[in-house]
């Protein structure tokens, strides 16, 4: 037991965009050259968690084909410097060899790369097999901005059961070697305002369309309107009946990210933006927590520094306070990432080279006002945060 989980996160995103090209997150941060300083600023965080993660196509080369010398590297060092990762296998991308989220033959391949991962390091606890499934499948099949860069609802519908197969298919494998394994599903906490009354239908409509993931994943039941979009967009029963029984939930933190960007405004002409802040995060992880009933963890969250990165991470800490206050199960807040990104302000969609100043450090490696207020945080409350119940013996 290590308590109340401080978090961070090395930014790991692959997908690919226009015109094939992949935006690997750790190589335009630098974290493949600098992967032991950035261990070394986790460490002198007093971080003990890390959500972290090899790109997939740069480990899983084709069926029973590996290249496990980075990767071996650092899990080794973390595990010499008492850093213990929150393994997340699949960040928005494949290798190209799969093609994209519409192969149905992607989650049994995952399936396999899950389990030989889980093989070659058994001794790791944590695991997110598939990070933020509703982003995925809205990105790459709705949004048409990533990977098979479609529009069209059975492809969201295709990805999204590929998806929720591999993350479960890959649960599966991952216990076999490890069989107290503990997954934390890293999942976008949403909500859409709707801007007429005319719209109170369709942002209902939405609103119900962000539990799909988790709803697969937990065997929950699907609401009436989601079942006949799910099956008049090509969901077998079978497909149903497959989540439905399940029984992988007691394994689960629900994993909940929040940004000022995750409400949105649905407007007249069915197009949404960012609504900013209207409920927070309390009301919005309240919502998933009543749905499930799981502990929670903050999973994601940051803003960039000039729009008050350091007053963020502390309503957003003091909100998470009060949800445990008030009887909700957290046991661990995330900033995510630990260095600035590139290209986020525009969700990856475009190689603009870009850096998007949300870092506890800069890529100069140097520390953030809300990196040095984000250690002194951990200082002040990490002895007066045990996890607190029984209920939590998973972490």
């Amino acid at each position: 037991m290590h308590g109340f989980m401080f978090a961070t996160g090395i930014e790991n995103s692959y997908p690919t965009i226009a015109g094939g090209k992949r935006i690997d997150q750790m190589e335009k941060c630098g974290h493949y050259e600098r992967w032991e300083e950035d261990l070394q600023l986790v460490q002198d965080l007093n971080i003990t968690y890390l959500r972290w993660g090899p790109a997939l196509h740069k480990v899983f080369l084709g069926r029973g084909r590996y290249d496990w010398s980075w990767f071996d590297d650092v899990m080794n060092r973390m595990d010499e410097m008492g850093i213990l990762p929150i393994l997340d296998l699949c960040h928005f991308g494949v290798p190209d060899w799969v093609g994209n989220f519409q192969n149905t033959d992607f989650p049994q391949l995952f399936a396999e790369y899950a389990g030989e991962v889980a093989r070659r390091y058994p001794g790791t606890k944590y695991w997110t097999p598939v990070n933020e499934i509703l982003i995925t499948a809205l990105f790459s099949a709705k949004y048409g901005w990533w990977n098979e860069m479609r529009t069209d609802d059975e492809s969201f519908v295709r990805a999204t059961i590929n998806l929720c197969k591999a993350n479960l298919f890959a649960m599966k494998a991952i216990l076999k070697s490890v069989p107290d394994a503990v997954f934390i599903q890293s999942e976008s906490s949403e909500y859409t305002h709707p801007a007429g009354p005319e719209l109170v239908k369709a942002a209902k409509f939405y609103n119900e369309r962000r539990f799909i993931p988790l709803d697969l994943t937990y065997g929950h039941v699907i609401s009436a309107p989601i079942y006949r979009y799910m099956t008049e967009h090509g969901m077998s029963e079978s497909d149903y009946n497959f989540f439905m029984n399940q029984d992988y939930k007691f394994r689960c933190i629900m994993g909940t990210d929040y940004y000022v960007t995750n409400e949105h405004l649905l407007r007249s002409d069915g197009s949404t933006v960012a609504a900013g802040e209207f409920f927070g995060y309390y009301v919005i992880a309240k919502d998933y927590y009543n749905r499930y009933g799981l502990p929670l963890m903050h999973t994601e969250t940051n803003i960039r520094e000039e729009s008050g990165s350091v007053q963020w991470l502390w309503k957003e800490w003091n909100t998470m306070l009060r949800l445990r206050q008030d009887g909700v199960p957290i046991v661990g807040f995330t900033w995510y990432s630990l260095t600035d990104q590139i290209d986020w302000d525009v969700a990856l969609r475009e190689e603009n080279n870009n850096v998007h100043p949300v870092g506890l450090y800069d890529l100069d490696r140097q520390p953030r006002s809300v990196g040095i207020e984000y250690k002194r945080m951990i200082q002040e409350w990490r002895r007066f945060l045990p996890t607190g119940s029984s209920a939590l013996m998973l972490v």
